[in-house]
C-alpha cells in the first residue's frame, strides 16, 4: 500500500513542476535588540548551559526575521514549509520560476534548490552564522529482557551509583511516538513529570503520540520502566519529543524539519538530542546525496548537527542500516563532524551486517561507537515487549547511557563528554571503518572524568558563598584568569588570579547568583557563587 502511495505522490510532484528550495537572508534586522535581551530568545537553561561552556552569544541564537518569512510565504505560489535561524533560511516548495522571483526581493540572499542541478555556480550556501555527589544511594533495578543492552555498556553500574539521568534533558527526534501517552512501560515518564512536551514538525501541531511507533520503541530503550521487564539506560531523565520524519514520503524537507526542531531543544536547554533518522537517497533521486557530499558539513542537517554541538549539546546519531547495501557508507546527519554516529553490534558484541561503516568520503573514523542493536529489547505502542534490529536501538541505548555519566559529571563540557565516551571504548587505540573506537565503557568513562584533575580540582575553595562584598580563592595550582557571568550570560568580571589566596571585591554587583570560570590554560573550573 505504501509503495501505491509513493508512486501518487511522485507523479503529483513531476505534474506540477515543484521543486524544495530554501530561501537564504541576507540579515537579521532586530538582532541587537534580542542580544541586548537574551530571554527573549532562549530560556534560561538554555544560557545556563552555555555560561556553563563558555559558550557566548552569537547571531545564529537571533531568531528569522519575521517580516522576511511573511514577505516569503506570501509570494505567488509559495508553500513554506521550515524555518532555521541558524541557517538564516526557509524551506519553500513552489515552481522553479515562482521559487526563481523571490530573489527580487532585497532581503534575500540567495537561494538553494533541493536539486543541485538548479543552481547557479554562483548560487553557494552561505555557511551557518556564525561531580558531584557522594553516592549514598545504591540502585537496583531488575531490568529483564534489556539487561544485555544495559549491561554491555556498563551503564547498570552507574545506575547503581544512583546516576539514572535525573537532572539531564535528551530531545528525541524521531517520526512519532504512538502510544506513549498509553501504554504501560510509559506511564512512569507521565507520573513523575519527564515528558516534558513536544512539537510535531511535520503537521505543524503538538499531536505526537497518535503516529508513528518508531519514536516509540527508541523511547522505550531510555525511558521505559517495566519492572522485570524493561528499564530503560535513562529511567529519570527528562524529554522533549519531537515528530520531524514523514513518514508518507522521502523528501529533503525532513532535513529542515530536524534542524528546527533542533534549534528548539537548544532554546529550551536540552543536553543531547538523540536521532535514529537518516538522508541519503531521496524519492526524487534528482535530491539524493552521492558519497562524495559526505564531508562533515556539506548537507543541510549535518550543518546542524555541527551547530548543535557548538551551543554545548551532544548529538548522538544512528549510524544507519545500509551496511549491505551498494551504499555501505554512514549518511546524513550521522556523517557530521560532530555527531556522534552509533553503530550496532549483537549480544556477542560482533558488528551487525546492516550497521553502515565508514569512513567518511574525507577519511574521518565513522561510525564513531557502537551499542547493541541486534534483539534489542523495547516497548511496542501497546506496552509489549519486542526485540528489535537497527542502529536506531543502539542510539538511544547509548544516549540514556551519556545522560547518566554527564549527570554524574555535570562540570564536563559537551567535548569532554564525547572524548569521555570515546576514550573508554574498546577498539579506541586501534579504531577501523566497522566498529569506529568500539564499544563504550561508561563506568570506566566515569572513573576517568572523576580521576582527572582538571575536572576535581585538590583543595580548591571559594569562600564565603554566598558573598557580600568580597570572596577568595585558594587551592589554584597555576596562574590564571576568573570571570563572573550573571544569568543572561553576561561577563560581569574578570580579574587575574595567583596561586596565593586572591580577593575578589564583587560589593557593587547586583544581587543574585552568578557562575564563575577559573581559566588556567587548557583547565577550566567553573561554579556558581550566590551574592547576598
Amino acid at each position: 500500500m505504501r509503495k501505491i502511495i509513493f508512486i501518487f505522490l511522485f507523479i503529483v510532484q513531476w505534474s506540477s513542476a515543484q521543486e524544495d528550495a530554501r530561501i537564504y537572508f541576507t540579515d537579521k534586522p532586530n538582532a541587537q535588540a534580542y542580544l541586548d535581551n537574551p530571554l527573549s530568545m532562549l530560556t534560561q537553561r538554555a544560557l545556563d548551559r552555555r555560561v556553563a561552556q563558555n559558550i557566548s552569544l552569537s547571531l545564529n541564537d537571533v531568531p528569522v526575521e519575521t517580516a522576511y518569512i511573511d514577505a516569503v510565504s506570501n509570494a505567488n505560489g509559495i508553500e513554506y514549509k521550515a524555518q532555521s535561524k541558524w541557517m538564516n533560511c526557509v524551506h519553500v516548495r513552489g515552481s522553479v520560476q515562482d521559487i526563481q522571483a523571490l530573489t527580487a526581493l532585497a532581503f534575500v540572499d540567495h537561494i538553494e534548490f533541493a536539486n543541485p542541478t538548479l543552481n547557479s555556480k554562483a548560487s553557494q550556501p552561505s555557511q551557518p552564522l556564525s561531580t558531584s555527589k557522594t553516592n549514598e544511594v545504591q540502585v537496583s533495578y531488575n531490568y529483564g529482557n534489556a539487561t544485555t543492552q544495559v549491561q554491555m555498556l556498563n551503564t547498570h553500574l552507574l545506575h547503581q551509583a544512583d546516576f539514572t539521568g535525573s537532572g539531564k534533558i535528551i530531545a528525541v527526534l524521531d517520526s512519532g511516538f504512538l502510544g506513549v501517552d498509553t501504554a504501560a512501560p510509559f506511564q512512569r515518564l507521565f507520573t513523575q513529570n519527564l515528558i516534558l512536551g513536544g512539537y510535531n514538525y511535520v503537521s505543524q501541531n503538538t499531536n505526537v503520540y497518535d503516529l508513528h511507533q518508531h519514536g516509540t520503541m527508541v523511547l522505550s530503550s531510555m525511558g521505559g520502566f517495566v519492572d522485570g521487564q524493561l528499564v530503560g539506560t535513562a529511567p529519570n531523565a527528562q524529554y522533549y519529543l519531537y515528530v520531524t520524519e514523514d513518514v508518507s514520503q522521502e523528501n529533503p524537507v525532513e532535513e529542515s524539519y530536524w534542524v528546527q526542531a533542533a534549534e528548539e531543544a537548544d532554546r529550551l536547554g536540552a543536553d543531547i538530542i538523540t536521532s535514529s533518522l537518516g538522508y541519503f537517497q531521496y524519492e526524487n533521486t534528482n535530491y539524493s546525496y552521492t558519497y562524495s557530499q559526505m564531508t562533515g558539513d556539506s548537507a543541510f542537517a549535518s550543518k546542524g548537527v555541527n551547530v548543535a554541538f557548538s551551543k554545548g549539546m551532544v548529538v548522538v546519531i544512528s549510524a544507519g542500516n545500509s551496511g549491505n547495501t551498494t551504499e555501505p557508507h554512514v549518511g546524513v546527519p550521522a556523517e557530521a563532524t560532530h555527531a556522534l554516529a552509533v553503530g550496532a553490534v549483537d549480544a556477542a558484541e560482533v558488528k551487525a551486517g546492516f550497521s553502515s561503516i565508514g569512513p567518511s568520503f574525507d577519511g574521518r573514523i565513522k561510525p564513531d561507537v557502537m551499542a547493541l542493536g541486534v534483539s534489542a529489547a523495547v516497548s511496542n505502542p501497546q506496552g509489549n515487549l519486542v526485540y528489535v534490529n537497527g542502529t536506531s536501538l543502539s542510539c538511544p541505548i547509548l544516549s540514556g547511557s551519556i545522560a547518566c555519566l554527564w549527570a554524574a559529571v555535570p562540570q564536563l563540557t559537551n567535548q569532554q563528554v564525547v572524548d569521555m565516551v570515546k576514550q573508554s571504548a574498546d577498539r579506541y587505540t586501534a579504531p577501523n571503518n566497522q566498529y569506529g573506537y568500539g564499544i563504550p565503557d561508561l563506568n570506566v568513562a566515569l572513573t576517568n572524568a572523576l580521576g582527572n584533575t582538571a575536572f576535581t580540582p585538590t583543595n580548591f575553595q571559594v569562600y564565603p558563598n554566598p558573598v557580600a562584598h568580597e570572596f577568595s580563592i585558594v587551592g589554584i595550582q597555576n596562574p590564571g584568569t576568573i570571570q563572573l557571568i550573571n544569568t543572561l550570560g553576561q561577563v560581569v568580571l574578570t580579574q587575574k588570579i595567583n596561586t596565593s589566596t586572591t580577593a575578589i571585591e564583587v560589593g557593587e554587583l547586583p544581587s543574585g547568583i552568578y557562575c564563575y570560570q577559573i581559566i588556567q590554560n587548557q583547565q577550566v573550573i567553573t561554579g556558581k557563587i550566590i551574592k547576598k
